[in-house]
Protein backbone atom coordinates (compact mmCIF):
# COMPACT_ATOMS: atom_id res chain seq x y z
CA UNK A 1 0.00 0.00 0.00
CA UNK A 2 2.86 2.54 0.46
CA UNK A 3 3.06 2.88 -2.77
CA UNK A 4 -0.14 3.89 -3.98
CA UNK A 5 0.26 7.04 -5.32
CA UNK A 6 -2.13 9.13 -7.57
CA UNK A 7 -1.79 12.17 -10.49
CA UNK A 8 -3.86 15.34 -9.20
CA UNK A 9 -3.59 18.46 -9.11
CA UNK A 10 -2.38 19.68 -5.86
CA UNK A 11 -4.73 21.45 -3.74
CA UNK A 12 -4.60 25.11 -2.66
CA UNK A 13 -2.80 25.38 0.78
CA UNK A 14 -4.69 28.66 1.08
CA UNK A 15 -8.52 27.34 0.88
CA UNK A 16 -8.32 23.78 2.25
CA UNK A 17 -12.43 23.69 1.02
CA UNK A 18 -11.60 24.95 -2.74
CA UNK A 19 -12.80 22.64 -4.98
CA UNK A 20 -11.47 24.50 -8.07
CA UNK A 21 -7.80 22.93 -8.18
CA UNK A 22 -9.00 19.46 -7.89
CA UNK A 23 -10.51 19.11 -11.77
CA UNK A 24 -12.31 16.16 -12.23
CA UNK A 25 -14.05 15.42 -15.64
CA UNK A 26 -17.32 16.50 -16.24
CA UNK A 27 -19.84 15.08 -18.86
CA UNK A 28 -22.11 16.69 -20.91
CA UNK A 29 -25.02 14.24 -22.31
CA UNK A 30 -24.61 14.16 -26.63
CA UNK A 31 -28.45 14.09 -26.62
CA UNK A 32 -28.30 17.60 -24.46
CA UNK A 33 -25.91 18.29 -27.31
CA UNK A 34 -27.91 17.93 -29.66
CA UNK A 35 -30.87 19.41 -28.49
CA UNK A 36 -29.06 22.73 -27.56
CA UNK A 37 -27.37 23.29 -30.93
CA UNK A 38 -30.99 23.41 -32.49
CA UNK A 39 -30.97 20.10 -33.36
CA UNK A 40 -28.37 20.21 -36.19
CA UNK A 41 -26.74 17.04 -34.99
CA UNK A 42 -27.43 13.95 -36.56
CA UNK A 43 -30.29 11.83 -34.97
CA UNK A 44 -28.37 8.57 -35.69
CA UNK A 45 -25.11 9.01 -33.44
CA UNK A 46 -24.62 10.88 -30.49
CA UNK A 47 -21.07 12.21 -29.26
CA UNK A 48 -19.91 12.06 -25.57
CA UNK A 49 -18.17 14.74 -24.20
CA UNK A 50 -15.97 15.06 -21.50
CA UNK A 51 -13.58 18.08 -20.29
CA UNK A 52 -11.36 19.22 -17.65
CA UNK A 53 -11.57 22.91 -19.10
CA UNK A 54 -10.71 21.53 -22.57
CA UNK A 55 -11.06 18.56 -24.35
CA UNK A 56 -8.85 15.54 -22.89
CA UNK A 57 -10.74 12.40 -23.91
CA UNK A 58 -11.12 11.14 -27.64
CA UNK A 59 -15.26 11.06 -28.06
CA UNK A 60 -16.45 7.92 -28.30
CA UNK A 61 -19.70 7.15 -31.03
CA UNK A 62 -22.39 5.73 -29.60
CA UNK A 63 -25.42 3.85 -31.30
CA UNK A 64 -28.97 5.53 -31.30
CA UNK A 65 -30.65 5.50 -28.64
CA UNK A 66 -34.27 4.96 -30.77
CA UNK A 67 -34.57 2.74 -33.74
CA UNK A 68 -37.52 4.68 -34.87
CA UNK A 69 -35.86 7.88 -35.65
CA UNK A 70 -39.48 9.53 -36.59
CA UNK A 71 -40.00 8.87 -33.11
CA UNK A 72 -36.53 10.45 -31.74
CA UNK A 73 -37.53 14.00 -33.86
CA UNK A 74 -40.65 13.85 -32.36
CA UNK A 75 -39.39 13.51 -28.81
CA UNK A 76 -36.96 16.54 -29.78
CA UNK A 77 -38.79 18.34 -30.75
CA UNK A 78 -41.34 18.07 -28.01
CA UNK A 79 -38.40 18.92 -25.96
CA UNK A 80 -37.29 22.06 -27.95
CA UNK A 81 -40.76 23.42 -27.55
CA UNK A 82 -40.16 22.53 -23.79
CA UNK A 83 -37.21 24.27 -23.66
CA UNK A 84 -38.00 27.28 -25.44
CA UNK A 85 -40.82 27.83 -22.16
CA UNK A 86 -40.33 30.48 -20.54
CA UNK A 87 -40.13 28.69 -17.60
CA UNK A 88 -37.08 27.45 -18.36
CA UNK A 89 -34.17 29.66 -16.88
CA UNK A 90 -32.22 27.40 -15.65
CA UNK A 91 -29.57 24.12 -17.02
CA UNK A 92 -31.34 22.38 -13.85
CA UNK A 93 -34.85 23.22 -15.93
CA UNK A 94 -32.98 22.09 -18.82
CA UNK A 95 -31.43 18.80 -17.57
CA UNK A 96 -35.49 17.75 -16.22
CA UNK A 97 -36.92 18.46 -19.32
CA UNK A 98 -34.39 16.29 -20.94
CA UNK A 99 -35.11 13.69 -18.48
CA UNK A 100 -39.15 13.81 -18.84
CA UNK A 101 -39.16 13.65 -22.49
CA UNK A 102 -36.41 11.07 -23.23
CA UNK A 103 -36.38 8.42 -20.57
CA UNK A 104 -38.75 5.61 -19.28
CA UNK A 105 -40.81 6.23 -16.16
CA UNK A 106 -38.77 3.78 -14.28
CA UNK A 107 -35.89 5.59 -15.03
CA UNK A 108 -36.96 8.28 -13.92
CA UNK A 109 -38.22 6.67 -10.50
CA UNK A 110 -34.41 5.81 -10.32
CA UNK A 111 -33.12 9.06 -10.37
CA UNK A 112 -35.38 10.01 -7.98
CA UNK A 113 -33.28 7.29 -5.85
CA UNK A 114 -30.17 8.89 -7.46
CA UNK A 115 -31.07 12.42 -5.80
CA UNK A 116 -32.00 10.92 -2.53
CA UNK A 117 -28.43 8.75 -1.62
CA UNK A 118 -25.34 9.30 -3.21
CA UNK A 119 -24.22 5.34 -2.37
CA UNK A 120 -27.26 4.38 -4.30
CA UNK A 121 -26.78 6.99 -6.75
CA UNK A 122 -23.43 5.39 -7.85
CA UNK A 123 -24.40 2.15 -7.93
CA UNK A 124 -27.08 2.54 -9.92
CA UNK A 125 -24.76 4.51 -12.38
CA UNK A 126 -22.26 1.52 -12.21
CA UNK A 127 -25.19 -1.17 -13.02
CA UNK A 128 -26.08 1.01 -16.11
CA UNK A 129 -22.71 1.52 -17.09
CA UNK A 130 -22.34 -2.30 -17.12
CA UNK A 131 -25.92 -2.87 -18.49
CA UNK A 132 -24.93 -0.58 -21.82
CA UNK A 133 -27.28 1.59 -20.81
CA UNK A 134 -25.05 4.57 -21.88
CA UNK A 135 -27.85 7.44 -22.28
CA UNK A 136 -29.02 6.54 -19.06
CA UNK A 137 -25.06 6.41 -17.49
CA UNK A 138 -24.76 10.10 -18.97
CA UNK A 139 -27.88 11.04 -17.09
CA UNK A 140 -26.54 10.27 -13.53
CA UNK A 141 -23.32 11.13 -13.87
CA UNK A 142 -24.59 14.68 -14.82
CA UNK A 143 -26.53 14.95 -11.89
CA UNK A 144 -23.94 12.62 -9.53
CA UNK A 145 -21.44 15.57 -10.45
CA UNK A 146 -23.50 17.56 -8.21
CA UNK A 147 -23.64 15.48 -5.08
CA UNK A 148 -19.76 14.65 -4.92
CA UNK A 149 -17.05 16.92 -3.00
CA UNK A 150 -13.29 16.15 -2.51
CA UNK A 151 -14.06 18.39 0.82
CA UNK A 152 -17.11 16.58 2.04
CA UNK A 153 -18.43 13.21 3.91
CA UNK A 154 -16.57 10.27 3.42
CA UNK A 155 -19.14 8.96 0.81
CA UNK A 156 -18.98 12.32 -1.15
CA UNK A 157 -15.32 12.32 -1.40
CA UNK A 158 -14.94 8.82 -1.85
CA UNK A 159 -17.73 9.37 -4.72
CA UNK A 160 -15.40 12.18 -6.44
CA UNK A 161 -12.94 9.69 -7.19
CA UNK A 162 -15.53 6.68 -7.98
CA UNK A 163 -17.21 9.18 -10.29
CA UNK A 164 -14.04 10.23 -11.82
CA UNK A 165 -13.91 5.90 -12.59
CA UNK A 166 -17.00 5.91 -14.23
CA UNK A 167 -16.67 8.45 -16.53
CA UNK A 168 -12.73 6.93 -17.55
CA UNK A 169 -14.67 4.38 -17.96
CA UNK A 170 -17.54 5.68 -20.49
CA UNK A 171 -14.35 7.40 -21.95
CA UNK A 172 -12.78 4.29 -23.04
CA UNK A 173 -15.68 2.63 -25.03
CA UNK A 174 -13.91 1.50 -28.24
CA UNK A 175 -10.07 1.22 -28.85
CA UNK A 176 -8.49 4.07 -25.95
CA UNK A 177 -8.91 2.67 -22.09
CA UNK A 178 -7.98 4.95 -19.47
CA UNK A 179 -4.31 5.22 -18.49
CA UNK A 180 -3.50 7.78 -15.90
CA UNK A 181 -5.37 11.17 -13.95
CA UNK A 182 -5.17 13.70 -16.69
CA UNK A 183 -3.79 15.87 -13.86
CA UNK A 184 -0.47 17.27 -12.55
CA UNK A 185 2.01 15.78 -10.30
CA UNK A 186 3.36 17.30 -7.18
CA UNK A 187 7.00 17.56 -6.74
CA UNK A 188 8.50 14.49 -5.18
CA UNK A 189 8.79 16.07 -1.65
CA UNK A 190 5.08 17.02 -1.52
CA UNK A 191 3.93 13.99 -2.89
CA UNK A 192 6.40 12.26 0.17
CA UNK A 193 4.68 14.34 2.59
CA UNK A 194 1.28 13.31 1.93
CA UNK A 195 2.70 9.52 1.78
CA UNK A 196 3.81 10.19 5.45
CA UNK A 197 0.55 11.74 6.78
CA UNK A 198 -0.94 8.64 5.52
CA UNK A 199 1.50 6.28 7.33
CA UNK A 200 1.32 8.30 10.47
CA UNK A 201 -2.52 8.79 10.88
CA UNK A 202 -3.80 5.10 9.59
CA UNK A 203 -1.79 1.79 11.09
CA UNK A 204 -2.27 0.09 7.66
CA UNK A 205 1.35 0.10 7.10
CA UNK A 206 3.01 -0.17 10.14
CA UNK A 207 0.66 -3.23 10.72
CA UNK A 208 2.46 -4.59 7.85
CA UNK A 209 6.05 -3.30 8.71
CA UNK A 210 5.49 -5.12 12.09
CA UNK A 211 4.54 -8.25 11.04
CA UNK A 212 6.73 -8.79 8.41
CA UNK A 213 9.97 -7.87 10.49
CA UNK A 214 8.49 -9.98 13.60
CA UNK A 215 8.66 -12.79 10.97
CA UNK A 216 12.17 -12.62 9.73
CA UNK A 217 13.54 -11.72 13.12
CA UNK A 218 11.91 -15.04 14.36
CA UNK A 219 13.31 -17.00 10.86
CA UNK A 220 17.14 -15.03 11.37
CA UNK A 221 17.85 -16.18 15.04
CA UNK A 222 21.33 -17.64 15.43
CA UNK A 223 21.66 -16.86 11.50
CA UNK A 224 25.67 -15.09 10.76
CA UNK A 225 25.10 -14.02 7.36
CA UNK A 226 21.44 -12.93 6.37
CA UNK A 227 19.94 -11.76 3.01
CA UNK A 228 16.15 -9.57 2.68
CA UNK A 229 14.57 -9.54 -0.65
CA UNK A 230 12.49 -6.82 -0.99
CA UNK A 231 9.71 -6.55 -3.74
CA UNK A 232 8.95 -3.40 -3.33
CA UNK A 233 11.36 -1.10 -1.04
CA UNK A 234 9.89 2.27 -1.76
CA UNK A 235 11.97 4.04 0.64
CA UNK A 236 13.38 1.60 2.62
CA UNK A 237 11.32 2.77 6.04
CA UNK A 238 10.39 -0.80 6.75
CA UNK A 239 14.05 -1.73 7.47
CA UNK A 240 15.09 0.54 9.67
CA UNK A 241 13.48 -0.71 12.62
CA UNK A 242 14.79 -4.50 11.93
CA UNK A 243 18.70 -3.44 11.94
CA UNK A 244 18.34 -1.60 15.05
CA UNK A 245 16.76 -5.22 16.46
CA UNK A 246 19.37 -7.00 14.75
CA UNK A 247 22.39 -4.33 16.05
CA UNK A 248 20.86 -5.18 19.64
CA UNK A 249 20.82 -9.40 19.19
CA UNK A 250 23.03 -11.40 22.00
CA UNK A 251 26.21 -12.10 20.57
CA UNK A 252 26.36 -9.35 17.92
CA UNK A 253 24.95 -8.67 15.03
CA UNK A 254 24.65 -10.54 11.87
CA UNK A 255 26.33 -9.76 8.13
CA UNK A 256 23.03 -7.94 6.71
CA UNK A 257 22.11 -7.61 2.73
CA UNK A 258 19.37 -6.16 1.38
CA UNK A 259 18.31 -6.22 -2.12
CA UNK A 260 15.72 -3.45 -2.64
CA UNK A 261 13.43 -4.02 -6.24
CA UNK A 262 11.68 -0.95 -7.46
CA UNK A 263 9.60 0.78 -9.82
CA UNK A 264 9.49 3.92 -11.43
CA UNK A 265 6.43 5.13 -9.04
CA UNK A 266 8.53 4.92 -6.31
CA UNK A 267 11.86 6.00 -7.69
CA UNK A 268 9.56 9.43 -8.58
CA UNK A 269 8.30 9.57 -5.03
CA UNK A 270 11.33 9.17 -3.56
CA UNK A 271 13.05 12.01 -6.21
CA UNK A 272 15.83 9.63 -7.24
CA UNK A 273 16.90 6.22 -7.35
CA UNK A 274 17.53 2.99 -5.71
CA UNK A 275 21.29 4.21 -4.38
CA UNK A 276 19.13 6.99 -1.88
CA UNK A 277 17.54 3.60 -0.02
CA UNK A 278 21.28 2.28 -0.45
CA UNK A 279 22.95 5.44 1.19
CA UNK A 280 20.51 5.61 3.96
CA UNK A 281 20.41 2.12 5.21
CA UNK A 282 24.09 1.78 5.04
CA UNK A 283 24.64 5.20 7.28
CA UNK A 284 21.64 3.60 9.56
CA UNK A 285 23.92 0.25 9.53
CA UNK A 286 26.89 1.87 10.61
CA UNK A 287 25.78 4.25 13.63
CA UNK A 288 24.34 0.76 15.10
CA UNK A 289 27.83 -1.23 14.02
CA UNK A 290 26.12 -3.73 11.49
CA UNK A 291 27.75 -5.00 8.77
CA UNK A 292 25.59 -4.42 5.86
CA UNK A 293 25.21 -4.23 1.78
CA UNK A 294 23.08 -2.97 -0.25
CA UNK A 295 21.77 -4.64 -4.14
CA UNK A 296 19.87 -2.68 -6.18
CA UNK A 297 17.41 -4.10 -8.68
CA UNK A 298 15.74 -1.01 -9.86
CA UNK A 299 12.94 -3.31 -12.03
CA UNK A 300 9.15 -4.05 -11.87
CA UNK A 301 8.43 -6.97 -9.72
CA UNK A 302 7.01 -8.61 -12.49
CA UNK A 303 10.36 -8.63 -14.45
CA UNK A 304 12.28 -9.48 -11.96
CA UNK A 305 14.39 -12.97 -12.23
CA UNK A 306 16.59 -14.99 -10.33
CA UNK A 307 19.80 -14.34 -11.71
CA UNK A 308 18.85 -10.39 -10.86
CA UNK A 309 18.85 -11.29 -6.78
CA UNK A 310 22.35 -12.34 -6.44
CA UNK A 311 21.43 -15.05 -3.48
CA UNK A 312 25.00 -16.21 -1.88
CA UNK A 313 25.38 -19.74 -0.50
CA UNK A 314 25.20 -20.13 3.24
CA UNK A 315 23.17 -17.16 3.27
CA UNK A 316 20.03 -16.96 5.40
CA UNK A 317 17.38 -15.89 2.74
CA UNK A 318 14.03 -13.81 3.74
CA UNK A 319 11.48 -12.45 0.81
CA UNK A 320 8.94 -9.69 1.48
CA UNK A 321 6.06 -8.90 -0.18
CA UNK A 322 4.51 -5.73 1.33
CA UNK A 323 1.62 -4.34 -0.05
CA UNK A 324 3.42 -5.76 -4.35
CA UNK A 325 2.28 -9.22 -5.56
CA UNK A 326 -1.40 -8.43 -6.19
CA UNK A 327 0.43 -6.20 -9.30
CA UNK A 328 1.78 -8.82 -10.95
CA UNK A 329 -0.31 -10.13 -13.89
CA UNK A 330 -1.98 -13.61 -13.19
CA UNK A 331 -3.48 -16.25 -15.20
CA UNK A 332 -6.55 -14.09 -16.58
CA UNK A 333 -4.32 -11.25 -17.68
CA UNK A 334 -0.97 -12.89 -19.31
CA UNK A 335 0.05 -16.69 -20.48
CA UNK A 336 2.86 -16.46 -18.53
CA UNK A 337 1.19 -15.85 -15.10
CA UNK A 338 3.77 -13.71 -13.74
CA UNK A 339 2.51 -13.85 -9.99
CA UNK A 340 2.43 -17.71 -9.66
CA UNK A 341 5.56 -17.50 -11.82
CA UNK A 342 7.48 -15.53 -9.32
CA UNK A 343 6.28 -17.89 -6.25
CA UNK A 344 7.85 -20.52 -7.63
CA UNK A 345 10.75 -19.21 -8.19
CA UNK A 346 11.06 -17.39 -4.80
CA UNK A 347 10.62 -21.43 -3.79
CA UNK A 348 13.34 -22.69 -5.73
CA UNK A 349 15.87 -19.82 -3.63
CA UNK A 350 15.11 -21.77 -0.62
CA UNK A 351 14.13 -19.11 1.87
CA UNK A 352 14.21 -19.16 5.04
CA UNK A 353 10.61 -17.34 5.47
CA UNK A 354 8.66 -15.29 2.79
CA UNK A 355 6.08 -12.81 4.13
CA UNK A 356 2.89 -11.41 2.54
CA UNK A 357 1.27 -8.32 3.29
CA UNK A 358 -1.67 -7.46 0.91
CA UNK A 359 -4.91 -5.52 0.97
CA UNK A 360 -8.36 -8.19 1.59
CA UNK A 361 -10.11 -7.04 -0.95
CA UNK A 362 -11.39 -8.98 -3.88
CA UNK A 363 -11.20 -7.03 -7.21
CA UNK A 364 -9.26 -9.24 -9.31
CA UNK A 365 -11.30 -11.56 -12.19
CA UNK A 366 -14.47 -9.96 -10.56
CA UNK A 367 -16.70 -8.65 -13.65
CA UNK A 368 -16.96 -4.84 -13.50
CA UNK A 369 -20.23 -4.46 -11.29
CA UNK A 370 -19.26 -6.65 -8.18
CA UNK A 371 -15.82 -4.79 -8.76
CA UNK A 372 -17.16 -1.36 -8.32
CA UNK A 373 -19.06 -2.66 -5.15
CA UNK A 374 -16.17 -4.22 -3.88
CA UNK A 375 -13.87 -1.09 -4.29
CA UNK A 376 -16.91 1.16 -3.01
CA UNK A 377 -17.08 -0.77 0.40
CA UNK A 378 -13.35 -1.35 0.69
CA UNK A 379 -12.38 2.73 0.18
CA UNK A 380 -15.46 3.61 2.17
CA UNK A 381 -13.39 1.84 5.19
CA UNK A 382 -10.46 3.48 4.35
CA UNK A 383 -12.18 7.30 3.95
CA UNK A 384 -14.30 7.19 7.29
CA UNK A 385 -10.64 5.78 9.36
CA UNK A 386 -9.14 9.13 7.79
CA UNK A 387 -12.46 11.10 8.57
CA UNK A 388 -11.60 10.13 12.39
CA UNK A 389 -8.18 11.98 12.95
CA UNK A 390 -8.09 14.46 9.54
CA UNK A 391 -10.45 16.83 10.32
CA UNK A 392 -12.02 17.81 6.92
CA UNK A 393 -11.20 21.39 6.95
CA UNK A 394 -7.26 19.78 7.36
CA UNK A 395 -5.05 21.36 4.45
CA UNK A 396 -3.48 18.02 3.61
CA UNK A 397 -6.35 15.57 3.87
CA UNK A 398 -7.35 16.33 0.28
CA UNK A 399 -3.95 15.44 -0.92
CA UNK A 400 -3.52 12.60 0.96
CA UNK A 401 -6.44 10.97 -0.71
CA UNK A 402 -5.95 12.62 -3.87
CA UNK A 403 -2.49 11.48 -4.39
CA UNK A 404 -2.37 8.45 -2.42
CA UNK A 405 -5.77 6.77 -2.90
CA UNK A 406 -7.42 8.42 -6.00
CA UNK A 407 -5.76 6.34 -8.88
CA UNK A 408 -5.51 2.73 -7.44
CA UNK A 409 -9.64 3.65 -7.26
CA UNK A 410 -9.73 5.08 -11.03
CA UNK A 411 -7.89 2.01 -12.47
CA UNK A 412 -9.51 -0.70 -10.70
CA UNK A 413 -12.99 1.03 -11.92
CA UNK A 414 -11.86 1.94 -15.43
CA UNK A 415 -9.30 -0.33 -16.65
CA UNK A 416 -9.22 -3.81 -18.75
CA UNK A 417 -6.36 -6.38 -19.22
CA UNK A 418 -2.69 -5.31 -18.85
CA UNK A 419 -3.51 -1.68 -18.46
CA UNK A 420 -5.54 -2.72 -14.76
CA UNK A 421 -2.62 -2.90 -11.95
CA UNK A 422 -4.65 -3.31 -9.20
CA UNK A 423 -5.72 -6.97 -8.85
CA UNK A 424 -6.16 -7.76 -5.49
CA UNK A 425 -7.29 -10.92 -4.21
CA UNK A 426 -8.78 -12.68 -0.54
CA UNK A 427 -6.35 -14.26 1.57
CA UNK A 428 -7.69 -17.96 0.85
CA UNK A 429 -6.70 -17.19 -2.47
CA UNK A 430 -3.26 -16.52 -1.97
CA UNK A 431 -2.70 -19.15 0.32
CA UNK A 432 -4.02 -21.61 -2.73
CA UNK A 433 -1.25 -19.85 -5.03
CA UNK A 434 1.38 -20.07 -2.01
CA UNK A 435 0.84 -24.24 -1.33
CA UNK A 436 0.24 -24.95 -5.50
CA UNK A 437 4.00 -23.00 -5.36
CA UNK A 438 5.30 -25.84 -2.71
CA UNK A 439 5.02 -22.98 0.39
CA UNK A 440 3.55 -24.04 4.19
CA UNK A 441 2.06 -21.57 6.51
CA UNK A 442 4.93 -20.28 9.03
CA UNK A 443 3.04 -18.76 12.24
CA UNK A 444 3.84 -15.95 13.21
CA UNK A 445 4.77 -15.28 16.65
CA UNK A 446 2.63 -14.37 20.11
CA UNK A 447 4.89 -11.56 20.06
CA UNK A 448 4.20 -9.81 17.04
CA UNK A 449 0.07 -10.40 17.87
CA UNK A 450 0.83 -8.41 21.03
CA UNK A 451 2.97 -5.59 19.39
CA UNK A 452 0.18 -4.42 16.91
CA UNK A 453 -2.39 -4.84 19.37
CA UNK A 454 -0.09 -1.86 21.71
CA UNK A 455 0.35 -0.08 18.02
CA UNK A 456 -3.55 0.13 17.71
CA UNK A 457 -3.60 1.22 20.99
CA UNK A 458 -2.73 4.69 19.65
CA UNK A 459 -5.13 4.57 16.89
CA UNK A 460 -8.84 5.26 16.92
CA UNK A 461 -11.02 2.27 18.66
CA UNK A 462 -12.68 1.55 15.00
CA UNK A 463 -9.64 -0.65 14.39
CA UNK A 464 -9.47 -4.18 14.79
CA UNK A 465 -7.26 -6.87 14.78
CA UNK A 466 -8.18 -10.34 14.58
CA UNK A 467 -6.31 -13.77 14.06
CA UNK A 468 -6.90 -16.66 11.59
CA UNK A 469 -5.29 -20.00 10.67
CA UNK A 470 -1.86 -18.42 11.46
CA UNK A 471 -2.99 -14.92 9.51
CA UNK A 472 -3.08 -11.83 11.47
CA UNK A 473 -5.97 -9.85 9.65
CA UNK A 474 -6.44 -5.82 10.32
CA UNK A 475 -9.84 -4.23 9.95
CA UNK A 476 -12.10 -1.24 10.76
CA UNK A 477 -15.02 -1.60 12.03
CA UNK A 478 -16.81 -4.70 10.11
CA UNK A 479 -14.37 -4.59 7.30
CA UNK A 480 -10.79 -6.42 6.79
CA UNK A 481 -8.32 -4.23 5.25
CA UNK A 482 -5.16 -5.96 5.21
CA UNK A 483 -4.23 -9.28 6.15
CA UNK A 484 -0.97 -10.58 7.06
CA UNK A 485 1.03 -13.99 6.79
CA UNK A 486 4.08 -16.02 6.23
CA UNK A 487 5.36 -18.84 4.26
CA UNK A 488 8.23 -21.31 3.76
Amino acid sequence: MEHLISGGTSQSRNSPHQESDYQYCTLESSAVAAVSHGFQQSANCFDLSYTTGSPVYSPACVSCVTEDSNDLIHKLRELETAILSPTMDNGNSFERAFERQLIEPEKRKLMGIVRADLKQGLLICARALADGDLMMTGLLISELRQMVSVSGEPIQRLGAYLLEGLIARLASTGSSIYKALKCKEPTSSELLSYMHILYEVCPYFKFGYFSANGAIAEAFKGEDVVHIIDFQIAQGSQWVSLIQALAGRPGGPPRVRITGIDDSISEYARGGGLHIVGQRLSRLAGSCNVPFEFHAVPLSGGDVRAEHLGVQPGEALAVNFPYQLHHMPDESVSTENHRDRILRMVKGLAPKVVTLVEQESNTNTAPFFQRFVETMDYYAAIFESIDAVLPRDHRERINVEQHCLARDIVNVIACEGAERVERHELLGKWKARFRMAGFTPYPLSPLVNATIKSLLGNYCEHYRLEERDGALLLGWKNRVLSVACAWL
